[in-house]
């Protein structure tokens, strides 16, 4: 493993390079600085890996069946940003899926590029994005005959999974390149056991980003960037040249390697005990009255929505649209009554992500959690208060009452120039109040999922204020890309 052959090489050397605490001062406890080295002889580069670093990765090819695979020290980020200047030419069309995360419209800014955007159908309850459909995709084709490429997000936060297979076939029929964001995806398609859905390298997808930190064994900010032979190696370690630091991080590379030697070793293990834990907790929350939790079931099928292709059953999706709570509210509950730190809070759900280290323990706690707070509401529905027990404001949706997602739809774009013009053009802060009608120059958006509704170069509507007021009462903070403050909007100077 690299982190042995890091010691190996610097056993008995006089350290007369960087980092400045030469491996002998440690002032926090525990992190790993006897393995923070530069790129000394012999310790590879990985900008021009030619030894343990390029061995390293040819093994995490092996295990994800890409055609080439880079580590990344700047998460998928860095690799979304270098991927997608790689594989589209500067300045052309694209088709891209709306619910992409930030770090994909920041690339399509730097990249000059033309965007049109596809709309995934939303959950009519919840209000989350479900799966891109293919044929919208081939709708797009046709319609925009010189779109470059094609990005999407498969599985999404909420764990949505796109059928990309399709999607990818239909782009090779146009002769161009699928780049998918599979940031929560690096465990698919790996191994058989676990009942988990395929990955996005082994259905076609021309370039393949993840980060390996959200759910295998590795340190945050981890990342794989994998390729097919549609995508060429050399003009991706270019733009990852740019892109990404030059004083990669030895730990964090050693993380990523001997993630990739366990999986390799254990992998198949390690799986199906994970996929055994994901039954129990199925099992234990099978008789669930009021709390919904999406697409469970062995095989992640069961239970899904018309419009969702397929579910990443890592993920934990719990819906409180039937204890009429907010998510907000049910993360406050499980946090302070359970000690349970859910990923995010939507609208009326929350998300728990699962991952290769969980235990036995996480989630029998999680299960009972939610069978106690099922079970405390069912029944406290039954008293005449008809009112929960410990739950200050909970309270019934009237009938024909819309849920609160819904009134939260992130609007439609409608753009009137390219974000690369908008964000270089001067600007001025508007008032919320006086923006109907003027153009972004900057990005609106919550973080999490980190999804902007806003982009510069786009027309801010009577949609985006109503959007504005729905977050607001939720009591959520939105996020401005040039640090505006609340109430206003940086605008295109008129």
């Amino acid at each position: 493993m690299l982190d042995k052959e890091i010691k190996e090489l610097t056993a008995g050397k006089v350290p007369m390079h960087m980092p400045g605490h030469k491996r002998a001062m440690a002032p926090v406890e525990g992190l790993p600085y006897e393995i923070d080295i530069t790129e000394i002889e012999g310790a590879d580069d990985l900008h021009d890996a030619r030894g343990m670093l390029a061995a390293s990765m040819k093994r995490a090819s092996a295990l994800w069946g890409s055609k080439r695979t880079w580590y990344l020290v700047g998460g998928s980020t860095c690799g979304i940003l270098a991927g997608i200047r790689a594989a589209i030419p500067f300045g052309s069309e694209v088709i891209a899926a709306r619910n992409c995360h930030r770090s994909v419209y920041h690339a399509l800014e730097l990249g000059g590029y033309r965007v049109h955007w596809i709309y995934p159908p939303a959950d009519p309850d919840y209000g989350f994005c479900l799966s891109v459909p293919p044929e919208e995709i081939g709708r797009a084709l046709r319609r925009f005959p010189d779109a470059a490429g094609v990005v999407i997000t498969s599985p999404t936060y909420e764990g949505v999974l796109s059928d990309v297979r399709a999607i990818a076939a239909r782009c090779h029929r146009a002769g161009i390149p699928l780049i998918v964001d599979e940031a929560h995806g690096a465990h698919l398609g790996l191994f058989e056991e676990g009942g988990f859905a395929p990955g996005a390298v082994s259905r076609g997808a021309d370039l393949v980003v993840q980060s390996a930190h959200k759910t295998l064994p590795a340190l945050t900010q981890t990342g794989l960037l994998h390729i097919g032979p549609r995508i060429r190696g050399q003009e991706v370690e270019r733009q990852l040249g740019i892109f990404e630091t030059s004083s990669p991080s030895y730990p964090l590379m050693a993380s990523l390697d001997g993630c990739v030697d366990l999986l390799t070793e254990r992998g198949p293990e390690l799986f199906e005990a994970w996929g055994a834990r994901l039954d129990h907790f199925d099992q234990k929350t099978a008789g669930l009255a009021r709390i919904e939790i999406f697409g469970r079931g062995a095989s992640g099928q069961e239970g899904r929505h018309p419009d969702m292709y397929a579910f990443d059953r890592s993920k934990i999706l719990i819906g409180f649209h039937g204890l009429h709570l907010t998510g907000e509210k049910a993360a406050g509950i499980l946090r302070e009554r359970y000690g349970i730190e859910t990923e995010m809070a939507g609208p009326e759900y929350v998300l728990a992500m699962t991952g290769c280290g969980d235990t036995d323990e996480n989630l029998e706690i999680l299960a009972a959690a939610l069978c106690e707070m099922d079970r405390e509401y069912s029944e406290a529905e039954e008293r005449p208060s008809g009112r929960a027990a410990g739950r200050p404001g909970t309270k019934a949706r009237p009938e024909g009452e819309k849920p609160r997602a819904a009134y939260a739809a992130y609007p439609k774009a409608r753009t009137a120039m390219r974000s690369f013009d908008a964000v270089n053009e001067p600007w001025e802060s508007v008032p919320v109040m006086s923006c109907v009608g003027r153009i972004s120059a900057e990005y609106l958006y919550l973080y999490p999922p980190g999804i902007p509704f806003l982009a510069p170069g786009e027309y801010i509507l009577e949609e985006h204020m109503a959007f504005l007021d729905a977050q607001k009462k939720r009591g959520l903070r939105v996020h401005h890309s040039r640090g505006g403050r609340d109430g206003f909007i940086a605008c295109v100077r008129e």
